[in-house]
């Protein structure tokens, strides 16, 4: 049980990273919303990583990492264990907030743009800080790896 929860761990570890560079390299390479149908296209493209991709990666590395403490006794009393767990939280909301709501309202915004229903001067707002949130979720994850990989002496858990 303690290999399948680990393998299942890293691919949703793996599939969580490599959707999120996905996305930095689809926001590097977007047009602007002038390029209407290109813009659109892409956001739309986006929202489907994000909603396909990154979000089933994230439940499955979360819920794993849980079932691998409950089936690991070791992992109970280790700080590193408690901290990579906090920060998984983190990454939870921050994808939920930051990435995921985002990306799907404005491929949202960018179909109504296309549509004609709303001015295409409003998008793009939020390139900036959807890149910077990834660049930031990214980096957790780095984190969580190098804590999963030479599990650091933390303070130990109490029982």
């Amino acid at each position: 049980m303690r290999r399948l929860m680990k393998f299942l761990h890293t691919m949703g570890a793996t599939g969580l990273m490599g959707a999120m560079a996905a996305l930095l390299v689809m926001l590097g390479v977007a047009p602007g919303p002038s390029a209407l149908t290109g813009y659109a296209a892409i956001r739309g493209a986006m929202d489907a990583v994000a909603t396909w991709i990154v979000l089933p990666s994230l439940a499955l590395m979360l819920v794993s990492g849980l079932l691998a403490m409950a089936v690991t006794r070791p992992y109970l009393t280790a700080g590193w264990a408690w901290l990579k767990l906090a920060t998984g939280i983190l990454m939870f909301e921050g994808v939920l907030v930051y990435v995921q709501g985002p990306m799907r309202q404005e491929a949202q915004e960018s179909a109504r743009a296309l549509a004609g229903q709303v001015d295409p001067a409003t998008l793009a707002a939020s390139l900036g800080p959807e890149r910077a949130t990834l660049w930031l979720l990214l980096a957790v994850a780095t984190a969580n790896v190098v804590l999963g990989i030479w599990r650091p002496r933390l303070v130990r858990v109490s029982r």
